[in-house]
């Protein structure tokens, strides 16, 4: 087991990874920007290092910075967390050139499943029903429109790198794709440095569905059940539920299975999540793997009792899973809405600032992760995101009404933030009855 490890993050995962590691009895070295110089992670890391300027790409997107705050910190690991460097196969190699391991994929799993059109063809070669789409990149408008008239529209242009549903269009008809394949293109160059593109036919109102995996290095994987995000604005999540109110026992086995063959046939390691979209027929397709650990684990943990990141840990340190497929069980449901500092009623536009009162809400079954507390600041420079609530109940009206309760009892002073929004979709029939799907929130919500 390591004695060291450097968390590569920063807010609410950097501190629920150093709490990890304190659990295992490591170390931790954290790393900072000079905007995050009050971070309440830094407190509880037994080092820490300002890796630059407030500004992403000068601080913890800078892998020459980061990597000599590994060195300095004489780690034996790099935890990335997610966003940032957690899927950039370049740092990942950089890591290991450097002696340093990389807790996640390997590079080259990391690489071909995070360009998602070679990801499609491991999906199907390996039996897993992918979205009817283009074979390979499309290089051009002429070919675009070749392909949009044969499967017919709408399609769905997407990047080939990245996510978070960037370098993402709609297009309904000829003039629509011309425009929007350029966008795309242009927006996936800026986010990404791969302007890369295919096209998908475009799956109108699905439901999403994602399913955890972990994997070691001595051919184990096992699925941790599912979870349900279909409760997003622009491609962003809000909400996410385990296990979903749509599937089935039998169509949960099938997609479960689904993703633990596929990460075996991409020699997948690590923690990851196989997300697929379904249709309003049931139908479900693979659409791509997150190679890292996802906002949204707590759910998860929740449900089947078992320490993500603990695990992830233990796994790149060359342990085998402590248990098989036959022991994971789902019990209960549990519910994770993301607290965004960013106010809904202007088209969620961030909202930055003094949190002048902080009241957390607890009793049963409550979960808060947050790197928040009053008198912080949230600065202006990184993801909106400030908390994580959680709820854990034995069926899912209960989980609701406990995240109700939950809610109730939030205080967040100073700033704008999504907790009302939460209240209002959490009194709405159509989520109370399980009958929502990926547009929700855009159908229902004015401003969103």
């Amino acid at each position: 087991m390591y004695q060291r490890i450097l968390v590569a993050n920063r807010g609410e995962i950097a501190l629920r990874i150093i709490r990890a590691c304190r659990e295992l009895g490591i170390e931790t070295v954290a790393i900072y920007s000079e905007a995050d110089r009050d971070a309440l992670y830094l407190q509880l890391a037994d080092e820490a290092y300002c890796v630059g300027p407030a500004r992403v790409a000068d601080s913890y997107l800078k892998i020459a910075s980061v990597i000599s705050a590994a060195e300095v910190g004489n780690v034996q690991a790099i935890h990335p967390g997610y966003g940032f460097l957690a899927e950039n196969a370049h740092f990942n190699e950089i890591c290991r050139s450097c002696m340093i391991d990389f807790i996640g994929p390997t590079p080259e799993a990391m690489a071909r499943l995070g360009d998602k059109n070679e990801a499609r063809r491991i999906a199907r070669e390996a039996g897993v029903p992918i979205v009817p789409g283009s074979d390979s990149i499309v290089a051009d408008e002429t070919q675009a429109l070749r392909f949009a008239h044969e499967v017919g529209f709408p399609v769905l242009i997407k990047a080939s790198a990245g996510g978070g549903g960037r370098g993402m269009r709609i297009a309904a008809n000829d003039l629509a794709l011309k425009s929007s394949f350029q966008q795309a293109q242009a927006e996936a160059e800026a986010a990404f440095g791969n302007g890369a593109v295919y096209l998908e036919k475009y799956i109108d109102r699905p439901r999403h569905v994602e399913v955890q995996v972990l994997a070691d290095h001595h051919g184990n994987a096992v699925h941790l059940w599912e979870r349900d995000c279909s409760v997003q604005r622009r491609y962003q999540k809000l909400i996410e539920e385990s296990p979903s109110p749509s599937v089935s026992p039998e169509k949960r086995a099938l997609m479960c299975e689904a993703a633990q063959r596929l990460v075996l046939a991409a020699n997948y390691t690590n923690a990851g999540t196989v997300e697929f979209i379904i249709d309003e027929e049931g139908n479900y397709y693979f659409i791509e793997v997150n190679a890292r650990i996802q906002v949204e684990h707590p759910v998860t943990e929740m449900v089947t009792g078992i320490d993500l990141i603990k695990s992830q840990i233990r796994i790149a340190a060359g342990e085998p899973l402590a248990f098989r497929q036959q022991d994971i069980q789902a019990t209960g449901c549990a519910i994770e809405c993301r607290i965004n500092a960013e106010n809904p009623d202007r088209g969620f536009l961030p909202s930055p600032g003094r949190i002048e009162r902080l009241v957390v809400p607890g009793g049963y079954g409550v979960r808060f992760d947050s790197h928040t507390y009053s008198g912080y600041t949230v600065p202006a420079y990184y993801d909106s995101l400030i908390a994580k609530l959680i709820v854990h109940q034995p069926s899912r009206p209960e989980a609701i009404a406990c995240m109700q309760r939950a809610l109730s009892e939030l205080r967040v002073d100073g700033i704008h933030t999504t907790i009302p929004l939460h209240q209002e979709i959490l009194r709405h029939t159509a989520f109370v009855e399980g009958r929502i799907n990926t547009t929700f929130i855009e159908r229902t919500f004015t401003g969103a």
